[in-house]
């Protein structure tokens, strides 16, 4: 299947299966997909973790808005998380990184004010998200990326402890119900003239 048959039929799973489960085999191959995401100058600068038990992600699904039941159904709940304390990020890369990549930190974003790093840092994360739902579609694995998380809260039941939790993606697959799927509410989206100019 070329990659653009899988952007048609990927969107965001609404209503899922509560028992058919993401096998461990495919957990393991997204966990070494999540490793190899891209980031500017190999950054890296985050954390992702997995969850499958069911007592913790109800626990999850409580703080996290409109998004409780399909957390709650989902096989797992991945949350993304960005490294929020800058001097950890600048012991990792220091330790990880080549002498050029950390010059390139050092002379372009080391300078700009505390905010400005962190919304970098968390630019990368996202870079991370597109990369994994490509790869759940790639799986047969439905996906719900989730910004409708109490982020402080997440922290706290996770204790991620130097990281930010920014969003979280349910995994699974979806329920013959579900009304937001390709089949049953097509796909909707922009004229490609009106987001698209060739130059």
């Amino acid at each position: 299947m070329n990659f653009t048959t899988l952007a048609n039929s990927r969107y965001t799973t609404k209503k899922y299966d509560p028992i058919q489960k993401v096998s461990a085999e495919k957990i393991e191959q997204l966990k070494e997909i999540l490793r190899l995401s891209p980031s500017s100058i190999n950054s890296q600068p985050w954390k992702f973790t997995i969850i499958s038990d069911q007592a913790l992600k109800a626990e999850l699904a409580a703080v996290s808005y409109f998004n409780e039941q399909k957390i709650k159904d989902a096989s797992h709940l991945v949350v993304f998380s960005s490294i929020d304390d800058i001097s950890q990020f600048e012991k990792q890369i220091s330790e990880h990184l080549p002498e050029g990549s950390v010059t390139y930190y050092n002379t372009f974003l080391k300078p700009l004010p505390e905010t400005e790093i962190k919304s970098w840092l968390q630019s990368q994360v996202y870079l991370s998200l597109g990369f994994f739902l490509g790869a759940c579609t790639s799986m047969d694995i439905d996906s719900s990326p989730m910004e409708g998380i109490q982020a402080d809260k997440y922290a706290e039941i996770l204790k991620l402890n130097g990281y930010k939790p920014l969003f979280a993606v349910a995994i699974g697959y979806r329920n013959p119900e579900d009304a937001n799927q390709p089949s049953v509410k097509p796909k909707s989206r922009l004229e490609m003239d009106l987001i698209i100019d060739v130059i």
